[in-house]
C-alpha cells in the first residue's frame, strides 16, 4: 500500500525512477528482516518512508563525492544536484501525480506508459498488467524495463509538465488512473474481489487532475465514472467478502454522496460544447444505473445507445462484449447470444474470463443449462480471482442441478 508513495517520493528526490524503486523495495526488505524482531513499528508507513529517505539521502551524498571527484565528467553531469535535506523535505504538489506525468512521458509509447504506471502504482504483477492489456507477460515485462532505461537515459525532470505537454499527456494519465480504479473496482488476482484502497487512491488523483486541468471534459468524465462505479463497492460484496452482482444488489446500500458527485462531474464534462469523449460515455452508461430505482427500472436501450457510441468512437472487443451484455438486457438473450458468439474468434479474448461467463449466463438464461454449465466452467478456470473463481463454480453447479 505504501510502495507508490516510497516510490514517487524517492523519484523526486534521486530524479531516477528506477533507482528510486530499489530503493523502495530496498526499505521493504529492511522491515521484513527487523520487524520480526524488533516488533511492527507504531507508524509503519513512517518508518518505512524514513527508512526509505536515509537511502536516498545516502545516494545523494555519494553523487556529490563523485561528481567532485570526477569533474571532467562535469559537461556530462547536471549542472547542480538537489540539495539532500531540501529534497527530502519538499513535499509540495502531489509526488504520486507528478510520477503519473513522468511515466507518461512523449518519449515513450503508450503501452509503455501505462505498463509502467501500473506496475510501479498499482502494484499491479506483470501477469496481472498482460491481462488487463490481452497480451503476454513477457511483452509487459520488456515494455517496463526498457522505460525505466529511457527515462533514466532521458535524465527527465521530475516536474508537472507545461500547460501544453499537460494536455499532450492527459489521455495516457487518464487511462492510467482508470486501470487502477478498474483494478480497485474489479481485482483481477488475489483473495479479495475489489481493492477499495486502489479505487480510493485513484479518485484522489483524479480530483487532483481536475482542479489542475478544469476545462477539460474528459478529466470530469472520468471523475464521474470513478464516482459513481465506487457509489457500489459497498454493495458489491457481502459480509463474507464474496460477489454480489448488479442486478441483486440493494440499492439502498449504495453511497449516494458519491453518486451526487458524479452526476455533477458528468454535467460538467457534458457542458462541453464537443462530442462525448469515451469516459464520458460510459460515465452516462454508469447514471443510468445510478439513476434507476431498481434493476428494472433501468434504461437499457438507452445503455446500448451509449454503446453504440462508444463503440464507434473506441472500438474493442471488450466493449463490444459489454454491448452485448447491455442488448441481452434490451431485447433478449437470443439476440444477445448472436452476437457474443461472434467474438468467440477474437484472438485477444481467448483467455478473457469474462467471455465465457457472459455467454454461460445468456445460455442459462435461454434454458441451455448443459451448455451454460460447461462455459461457467471454462471462465472459472481462466479467473485468477478466488472470490470470481467460486461465484463461477457455483454457477456452473446450479446448471448442473438444472440438468437433472
Amino acid at each position: 500500500m505504501e510502495s507508490a508513495k516510497i516510490i514517487a517520493t524517492l523519484t523526486r528526490i534521486l530524479r531516477q525512477v528506477g533507482i528510486a524503486e530499489e530503493f523502495a523495495q530496498d526499505a521493504l526488505v529492511i522491515a521484513l528482516e527487523q520487524w520480526p524482531r524488533t516488533g511492527v513499528p507504531d507508524n509503519p508507513a513512517a518508518w518505512l518512508m524514513t527508512t526509505a529517505k536515509n537511502r536516498a539521502l545516502d545516494e545523494l551524498r555519494r553523487r556529490k563525492v563523485l561528481n567532485r571527484t570526477h569533474e571532467v565528467m562535469a559537461n556530462e553531469a547536471p549542472t547542480t544536484l538537489p540539495d539532500p535535506e531540501r529534497a527530502a523535505d519538499d513535499d509540495v504538489g502531489d509526488d504520486l501525480l507528478r510520477l503519473i506525468f513522468i511515466a507518461c512521458h512523449p518519449i515513450l509509447s503508450t503501452e509503455a506508459r501505462t505498463a509502467l504506471t501500473l506496475r510501479m502504482l498499482a502494484g499491479l504483477k506483470t501477469e496481472e498488467i498482460a491481462r488487463a492489456f490481452l497480451v503476454s507477460e513477457a511483452a509487459i515485462g520488456q515494455r517496463i524495463v526498457r522505460a525505466k532505461r529511457t527515462l533514466a537515459e532521458a535524465h527527465v525532470p521530475f516536474e508537472l509538465p507545461s500547460a501544453d505537454e499537460r494536455t499532450k499527456r492527459l489521455g495516457s494519465v487518464l487511462e492510467v488512473i482508470y486501470l487502477i480504479f478498474n483494478e480497485g473496482y474489479a481485482a483481477t488476482s488475489g483473495e479479495d474481489w475489489t481493492r477499495p484502497a486502489l479505487c480510493e487512491e485513484a479518485m484522489r488523483l483524479g480530483r487532483i487532475l481536475a482542479e489542475l486541468l478544469p476545462g477539460e471534459p474528459e478529466v470530469h468524465g472520468l471523475v464521474s465514472l470513478m464516482e459513481i462505479q465506487a457509489s457500489r463497492l459497498g454493495a458489491r460484496i457481502d459480509a463474507a467478502g464474496d460477489p454480489i452482482l448488479l442486478s441483486a444488489q440493494n440499492r439502498g446500500q449504495w453511497n449516494q454522496l458519491l453518486i451526487r458527485r458524479g452526476l455533477a462531474a458528468l454535467d460538467r464534462a457534458q457542458s462541453s460544447s464537443g462530442p462525448s469523449g469515451p469516459y464520458t460515455l460510459q460515465a452516462a452508461i454508469a447514471a443510468c444505473h445510478a439513476r434507476a430505482p431498481t434493476a428494472a427500472a433501468t434504461q437499457w436501450e438507452q445503455i446500448v445507445a451509449l454503446y453504440d457510441a462508444l463503440a464507434q468512437l473506441t472500438p474493442s472487443p471488450v466493449v463490444a462484449l459489454n454491448r452485448a451484455v447491455a442488448v441481452s438486457m434490451a431485447f433478449g438473450p437470443a439476440a444477445a447470444l448472436e452476437l457474443v458468439d461472434t467474438l468467440y474468434d477474437e484472438p485477444r479474448l481467448s483467455h478473457y474470463h469474462l467471455l465465457p461467463s457472459v455467454r454461460g449466463d445468456l445460455l442459462a438464461k435461454l434454458g441451455r443449462h448443459a451448455e451454460a454449465r460447461v462455459e461457467f466452467s471454462r471462465a472459472a478456470g481462466l479467473t485468477q480471482n478466488a472470490r470470481e473463481r467460486t461465484l463461477l463454480l457455483g454457477r456452473a453447479a446450479a446448471c448442473g442441478m438444472q440438468t437433472q
